[in-house]
């Protein structure tokens, strides 16, 4: 009996075992921040290695039921390391900030992420709090700006509504886009700078050409609203942006917007008010009788011919001053300080299944400059629903209308835009409107400027949809495996609409000279379109020490562009409809391209200790010469964390990893550029075609049936360590990537019908070295000061050239421009100049270079007993040269600041050397400075009868102070727009301003 017992007892406990072993428990607790001891609402509770969690409601409060007794709880939150502990019926947790960002997950594949402690590329991220916390930015890529290693960014222009060119790891193009990809939500996002056709104006352009690159248009990113992101990551090279292949050769963005959390409702309402004020400005020469002697006098064999012109001019100088109507129209164009208004309001919350996020933007600015300004408003609305446990979808949508009023600035050949026309007027030109409005004529230039202002219209209208949607499926889990099915797709859809009047009134229309009065009315439509699918495989070993994660998948992207320009001249008086005019050209550019992808990824993870990637992605396009051709750009990388070894014993060094990477991305050939197109013709009014259109010079071009991609390949190492718990962590990277097959325009003779011929025909390498330095001097419950220093280089050559050497983005060598040659910098500036000093050019020689030698950025944050913060991000660009154009031609009209004392020397150098023009760029820059103060949570929820949850207040301003030797309005300039090779060219452009705004931001 006794053995039966014993063996019904045995048999039980085997039974029982598995229900013992795996007894399930409910865990609490409470999660605070470690060092403020405050409670943290929001942060994610989860089982490790499954999908079971939560999140901690607004007193820090969570719960998990049915858990196993032998699990992992892990505990993570965006800014704190992530910390993990046994399960029990009561787990606390205190998290501590995580300055050196190890707990962040960074992309590394389309459909895959990793934390950055195991990441083995130099990926940079930035927070919302880093993007928008300081100070509100007028566009994205602004708020980039100083706080990226590795990019160089640069205004092109201070008109409203933005203009900015991104380069990260320097030039990887000379005639082809060298701007990023930006994906926004898995919404590949364009980015075009559209002409407004001015050029048939300002002729600053070929003559017979509607548009330029000097129109200084807007880039349509800054379409985003900063307020409505939640985190970006930058992949700078080619050795992470390899996974999407010819569309990543500069690089690529990628943005995350924020969404709703499961908890209580949250509803913010902020508003921002605030102005904005010219950075610099020049300043206006004096005039008096002696320089209007010298000035205005013409002197033949020591005779002066034209004094009674001088003598008028005295004249009119003498009654200026007598009535008290000495005018400074510099400060008069560009010194209006303009009102600035943001009001924003988000609303987020959701329960178990449905999460929402819903934002709304209103934003105004006025310009600087009389009739200019910015208004944006957008509207965001992000779902994310779990269908069920194996099935969830996010949803996410924005819609923007934003109207931008830019003047008339930068570079033209007919003397009308505002900067060349008040280069040559003087202060005595009586330039104002008389009682009836009427303007008088300018005798000094083509067009009086004031006039210019009041009645041009330039204005840029964008109305734009993007939506996308993500649907994940579980299709198998198990302990040690889990597969995903990923379907995304995703639109960006806007119609941009520019309107340019020019009435026949003004002066450089009405004299004979101009068009007779011009009305430029444009109409972009854009679409671009994505979708793709992915399988995702997670596969462990069962002690949990080895990982695998397999993904692949493919993609389809269109885009589709169709711009249509309506010129309409010889206007009738007081009409701007395009019907009411005697001539009509149209001008229409349609750019579609379809690209097909398929990649194929494997990430394998040795217990964190060595984390090995590799990869391939397969694309065709139809801008490439064989459509059906699969081009293939391969990745691989490692990252060892040498401190997750046994070996390791030291207790200061918590982290020390090291990595390497290696990644090749293309660049579609530009559109086009494969065939030889059609000119339009018409010979005694029968209609025809003339093969070979003319290039952006004038040129008949013959294209190239077997044109390759442009490509890159990257090589990346470094490391990262942290010590002291992550309280200091440095960062380091050097990287070398060439590119290859860089496509050009070759000369051929002229006896096969054309001039050029497009070609691969050309290597550019770039090297570089990236350093982040991350420090938490302080961190206490009264005081904490996170610091963080950045250091970036970036060297480019042209290591081979089947061309002859040629120049490029600037105007002439007497006036300085860029140089394509072999075995130099991609960058170098070229220009005559005089050697030897007597008087007489000695060729054509190295002046400058546009790339800076290095540059810093330091980012400060201070917290004063919890309520009070304080930050800044300090900018220094060292080195770097301009062309400065605008002084040429304000000594040339003698309205330079130092006119009397310096500009006879100037100009006589004009043709000699060019010297001069080219001028040091390097700047110290505060580009942001904020100070809030959030009021005590007890006063504000008694003084609201507990209604309002929180209450900040504060001040910022953006580019607060300049420090350089630059000689005109910002070292930060660009004639030539933002997509292309050629900035640091300046000819009189809108100047920059700086921001300075006040803030209240209500939480309920």
């Amino acid at each position: 009996m006794k053995q039966k017992l014993l063996l019904l007892s045995v048999v039980m406990a085997f039974f029982l075992l598995p229900i013992i072993s795996n007894a399930q428990i409910t865990v609490s607790g409470t999660v605070t921040d470690a060092n403020t001891k405050e409670v943290l609402p929001g942060v994610t509770v989860r089982v490790k290695g499954t999908r079971v969690g939560t999140v901690t409601n607004a007193n820090g409060r969570y719960s998990l039921g049915n858990v196993n007794a032998k699990a992992i709880i892990e505990f993570s939150f965006l800014g704190y390391i992530t910390y993990e502990a046994p399960a029990a019926e009561t787990v606390n947790a205190a998290l501590r900030s995580d300055v050196a960002k190890l707990a962040e997950v960074v992309v590394t594949g389309l459909a895959t992420s990793v934390k950055r402690s195991n990441l083995a590329n130099a990926v940079a991220t930035l927070s919302a709090k880093e993007l928008t916390g300081t100070a509100p930015p007028q566009t994205l890529e602004g708020a980039l700006n100083g706080k990226l290693t590795g990019a160089n960014i640069v205004s092109a222009s201070g008109a409203p509504g933005g203009g900015i060119s991104v380069r990260l790891r320097g030039i990887t193009s000379i005639n082809s886009n060298t701007q990023p990809l930006y994906v926004v939500d898995g919404v590949f996002m364009d980015n075009s700078s559209i002409s407004a056709g001015l050029n048939t104006v300002t002729v600053a352009g070929r003559a017979s050409s509607a548009t330029s690159n000097q129109d200084n248009p807007s880039n349509r990113i800054a379409d985003i609203n900063p307020e409505d992101i939640q985190s970006i990551e930058v992949l700078k090279g080619a050795s992470a942006a390899a996974i999407y292949g010819a569309l990543a050769s500069s690089g690529v963005v990628i943005i995350t917007t924020k969404r709703g959390a499961q908890g209580r409702t949250q509803v913010t309402v902020s508003q921002d008010m605030g102005f904005n004020q010219a950075i610099k400005l020049l300043g206006v020469g004096p005039w008096n009788e002696d320089k209007i002697q010298t000035f205005f006098q013409t002197v033949s064999n020591g005779v002066v011919t034209n004094q009674p012109d001088v003598d008028a001019q005295k004249t009119l100088f003498r009654n200026a001053v007598a009535q008290g109507q000495i005018f400074d129209y510099e400060k008069e164009m560009y010194g209006q300080k303009g009102l600035l208004s943001n009001t924003s309001l988000s609303i987020s919350g959701g329960g178990e299944k449905t999460k929402f996020y819903v934002s709304g933007l209103h934003q105004y600015e006025d310009g600087i400059i009389q009739h200019t300004g910015y208004t944006k408003s957008s509207f965001r609305a992000n779902v994310d629903h779990r269908i069920s446990d194996r099935f969830n979808i996010t949803l996410t949508s924005s819609y923007i209308h934003s109207s931008a009023d830019r003047g008339l600035t930068n570079n033209d050949n007919a003397g009308v835009s505002f900067g060349v026309a008040l280069a040559s007027t003087p202060t005595y030109a009586q330039l104002h409107p008389d009682a009836n409005g009427n303007f008088p004529r300018n005798q000094y230039a083509a067009s009086n400027p004031l006039e210019t202002r009041d009645v041009i219209t330039n204005n840029e209208k964008v109305d734009r949809f993007v939506g996308g949607a993500t649907f994940t499926a579980y299709l198998q889990e198990s302990k040690i495996s889990t597969t995903r099915l990923i379907l995304n797709g995703g639109l960006d859809s806007y119609t941009l609409a520019t309107r340019a009047i020019f009435p026949n009134t003004l002066q450089f229309e009405s004299n004979g000279n101009g068009t007779n009065g011009a009305s430029i009315q444009g109409n972009t439509t854009n679409l671009n379109t994505n979708l793709s699918a992915y399988v995702v495989n997670s596969l462990s070993t069962e002690d949990q020490k080895l990982h695998f994660t397999t993904s692949g998948g493919g993609a389809l992207n269109n885009f589709d562009q169709n711009t249509i320009l309506n010129t309409a001249t010889i206007l009738i008086t007081g009409q701007t409809n395009l019907d009411q005019a005697s001539a009509i050209r149209v001008d229409q550019i349609r750019t579609p391209r379809r690209n097909r992808g398929l990649f194929l990824q494997e990430e394998i993870n040795w217990n964190d200790r060595v984390i090995l990637t590799g990869g391939l992605r397969l694309d065709k396009s139809s801008d490439n010469a064989d459509v059906k051709k699969f081009q293939y750009f391969p990745k691989a990388s490692i990252a060892i964390n040498t401190t997750s070894f046994s070996f390791w014993k030291s207790e200061t060094i918590n982290q020390f990893k090291l990595r390497a990477a290696f990644g090749e991305s293309g660049n579609f050939p530009p559109f086009g550029s494969k065939f030889t197109s059609f000119a339009p013709s018409n010979i005694g009014g029968v209609g025809g075609v003339l093969i070979g259109v003319q290039n952006q010079a004038g040129f008949p071009q013959l294209g190239d049936d077997v044109i390759k991609q442009e490509r890159q390949k990257e090589l990346e190492m470094g490391f990262d360590l942290g010590l002291w718990n992550g309280r200091l962590a440095l960062e380091a990277t050097g990287y070398n990537r060439t590119g290859s097959n860089l496509i050009f325009a070759q000369n051929i003779p002229s006896s096969s019908g054309f001039v050029q011929k497009i070609i691969n025909g050309g290597t550019l390498r770039n090297r570089g070295l990236e350093l982040a330095l991350i420090v938490l001097p302080f961190n206490n419950e009264n005081f904490t000061w996170n610091s963080r220093t950045n250091f970036w280089l970036n060297r480019s050559k042209v290591t081979r050239l089947d061309i002859p050497s040629f120049n490029f983005g600037g105007f002439s060598n007497g006036l300085s421009q860029y140089k394509i040659e072999q075995g130099k910098s991609a960058t170098q500036i070229v220009g005559v100049d005089d050697i030897n000093g007597d008087g007489v050019s000695d060729g054509v020689f190295v002046l400058g270079n546009s790339e800076p030698k290095f540059q810093m950025s330091f980012l400060n944050e201070f917290t004063i007993l919890k309520n009070l913060s304080a930050s800044f991000v300090l900018h220094w660009k060292a080195g770097g040269q301009n062309i400065n154009l605008t002084q040429l031609l304000t000594d040339l009209g003698g309205t330079s600041p130092d006119w009397i004392q310096n500009a006879a020397k100037r100009t006589s150098l004009l043709g000699v050397s060019a010297r001069q023009f080219v001028q040091n760029s390097h700047y110290i820059r505060l580009r942001e400075v904020g100070l809030y103060y959030t009021l005590p949570a007890n006063v504000v929820k008694r003084g609201f009868n507990n209604a309002v949850q929180s209450v900040r207040i504060g001040a910022s301003a953006t580019n607060l102070f300049t420090i350089s030797p630059y000689i005109s309005y910002d070292p930060e300039v660009s004639n030539f727009g933002t997509g292309g090779f050629s900035s640091s060219v300046e000819v009189t452009p809108f100047p920059s301003s700086k921001r300075i705004f006040f803030h209240l931001s209500v939480n309920f």
